[in-house]
């Protein structure tokens, strides 16, 4: 377990290998634990890995009210100033995406990679901002129980969560781990978040798009307005996954993501 205080609040976060950095920042409602069989497969192949909870998750502090992506992008920053990082490869998934995205926005000149899996750039609709809101009043009103189990047949493809029990177990107890109140505060935020369209062109860093070919959240289709968006984007879709393939299908993703670290002309 390792923390550090950076201000008014507490980041936990797991930081392990040696050579070129690499961040991996965690979807909604989970914490740093979803990138597991990442943390062991790339400080094999060489790198430093550093995975933060997210404030509002894990054993960050959660903060009430409205956690905007911009407040996770300044935190992740923090924390890699406290750790002595400069330059890195940042990934992130669904909001962890748009939270790497945001990081590129605020300071895209420490960023040499980018990768993001199941995850999309256009802000939210009328309807979505609703929906958001909405949501964030039934977790504050019901907690995570009722809405993890509603909602882990589309966080893992329905077909995985009966065929790989122990991996819906994680994400099931990660789901119902997540303290409402943190889970709200970015619901909220999330709901609020810019449209990251216009930022796509101005990526000048090579970059990696991944997604489940089930994801019913952040489907192929918008896996492609990213890769058609960013210069020289490469995209890999994996096969047989939803929203999570780095937990569904980790073999395939872990293949798609090194083969895309090994070719970075930086930082190596």
């Amino acid at each position: 377990m390792t923390t550090v205080t950076l201000g008014d609040i507490t980041i936990g976060y797991d930081d392990k290998g040696s050579g070129p950095p690499l961040v991996l920042i965690h979807g909604h409602p989970f914490d740093r634990s979803m990138w597991t069989p990442q943390v062991e497969a790339f400080t094999a192949h060489g790198w430093r890995v550093i995975a933060p909870d997210l404030r509002g998750y894990g054993q960050s502090t959660v903060v009430p009210g409205t956690t905007r992506l911009g407040d996770f992008a300044r935190d992740i920053a923090a924390l890699l100033d406290r750790l002595g990082v400069d330059g890195f490869v940042l990934g992130g998934l669904s909001m962890g995406g748009q939270i790497a995205m945001e990081c590129y926005r605020l300071f895209g000149e420490r960023i040499h990679g980018l990768v993001l899996a199941d995850t999309f750039a256009a802000a939210e609709t009328d309807e979505g901002k609703a929906w958001r809101n909405a949501l964030a009043d039934r977790l504050l009103h019901e907690g995570m129980a009722p809405y993890a189990s509603e909602v882990l047949p589309k966080m893992m493809a329905p077909h995985n969560v009966a065929a790989q029990p122990a991996v819906a177990a994680h994400v099931l107890r990660m789901m119902r781990a997540a303290p409402a109140t943190g889970a709200a505060a970015a619901l909220r935020g999330r709901a609020e978040r810019p449209d990251y369209v216009p930022l796509l062109p101005t990526i000048a860093v090579p970059t990696l798009v991944v997604v489940g070919s089930d994801d019913e959240y952040t489907p192929v289709a918008d896996a492609e307005i990213l890769q058609g968006g960013i210069p020289d984007a490469t995209m890999v879709v994996i096969e047989g996954a939803g929203h999570l393939p780095n937990l569904e299908r980790p073999a395939e993703f872990n293949k798609a993501v090194t083969h895309f670290l090994t070719h970075l002309p930086t930082l190596h």
